[in-house]
């Protein structure tokens, strides 16, 4: 449940591709010099920012062989995300930043071979990910990504300072804001307290409850360690190859508390009536392996029931709200009713 994508992808003209950055990506990913690229464009899954484009085709090196190769074009267009307007460079920041550093075997991210960058746009040239991604992941798929990303937290925590050093990430009000957008001028949070509200009056409490208890809560947040969040950690951003987690997508990545990437891990785009089940399996593979590298209260202590309704909540109202066929409606009622089973923090 990512923010809406303000580009279409496209499928690209291979007359439009600037061959000699491509020539320079190939080279980097076949390890011999190339001449010359036959390629062929088709769309991919865009992301929040981006218009992706996977370029196949064939090499011409100059000992004269012709070498298959596949690589990932991500064009990143100026748009300005409430709250964190840096967003849509950021990816390319960070890949020319020491961040790729930061990474291990068991959860990475793709090889960048090649970037540019002008005023309003940046174009990455990225590996291939190859792996189970999407709704074809399993829930011990899951529950790796959810084990694989506490290790990467924790190692990051070890390595403050590198990370600190790195400007362009996003910094722990990222969440606050984004939730600063449900205000009493907006459809979603007046339907909320109206008398035509058709969820169930507990489901409503809730939210209003969360509203009315937001300072309380960051407060109570702001004495947990700060961790790497990726920030839009979920299924389509996951890859699963081998035993081994690539995530994709890093342009909201940046600094916040343990247990923001495990919410959306459970709640995004989770069938309805299974975010009960997820939160069950996944939070305790996150916390175990958050608990080998940093000090945390209870995991029951942990906010996460409040970080899921941070995210997700009012998403999920206005699915209730403007869906127009009842079995959507009666999704997202289905999905706050679990989320409201969830631990409350205490």
């Amino acid at each position: 449940m990512s923010n809406q994508n303000p580009f279409r992808s496209m499928k690209t003209n291979p007359a439009s591709i600037d061959q000699a950055a491509l020539c320079r990506a190939a080279q980097k990913l076949l390890g011999t010099t190339v001449l010359s690229t036959d390629v062929t464009a088709t769309p991919l899954h865009g992301g929040t920012l981006g218009d992706v484009q996977l370029l196949s085709g064939t090499a011409q090196t100059t000992d004269g062989r012709a070498l298959p190769f596949r690589i990932v074009q991500k064009t990143q267009k100026r748009w300005e995300r409430p709250g964190d307007p840096g967003s849509w460079r950021r990816e390319y920041d960070l890949f020319r930043s020491p961040f790729h550093t930061l990474f291990m075997d068991a959860f990475s991210c793709p090889q960048l071979y090649e970037a540019q960058e002008s005023e309003n746009e940046n174009r990455l040239y990225m590996a291939y990910v190859e792996g189970v991604s999407g709704a074809a992941l399993t829930l011990d798929d899951l529950t790796l990504a959810a084990d694989a990303l506490g290790r990467f937290q924790v190692r990051c925590h070890e390595q403050a300072a590198r990370l600190q050093a790195i400007p362009c990430l996003s910094d722990p009000g990222y969440m606050r804001r984004d939730f600063s957008q449900w205000t009493p001028d907006t459809v979603e949070y007046q339907y909320l307290r109206s008398s035509d509200c058709a969820l169930p009056v507990h489901l409503r409490q809730m939210l209003i409850e969360l509203q009315n208890d937001v300072d309380s809560i960051f407060q109570a947040m702001a004495h947990l360690p700060l961790v790497l969040c990726h920030r839009d950690y979920w299924t389509e951003n996951i890859f699963v190859s081998g035993g081994r987690v690539i995530a994709i997508d890093w342009d909201c990545a940046g600094f916040g508390v343990p247990g923001e990437d495990i919410a959306s891990l459970i709640a995004d785009e989770t069938p309805a009536g299974q975010i009960g089940a997820y939160y069950r399996r996944l939070l305790p593979a996150y916390y175990q392996s958050l608990r080998t590298g940093l000090a945390l209260p209870p995991m029951e202590a942990l906010p996460i029931r409040e970080m899921i309704l941070f995210r997700f909540g009012y998403r999920f109202l206005q699915q209730l709200m403007f869906s127009p066929a009842r079995p959507m409606k009666d999704e997202a009622i289905q999905a706050l009713e679990e989320i409201h089973a969830l631990p409350k923090m205490p």
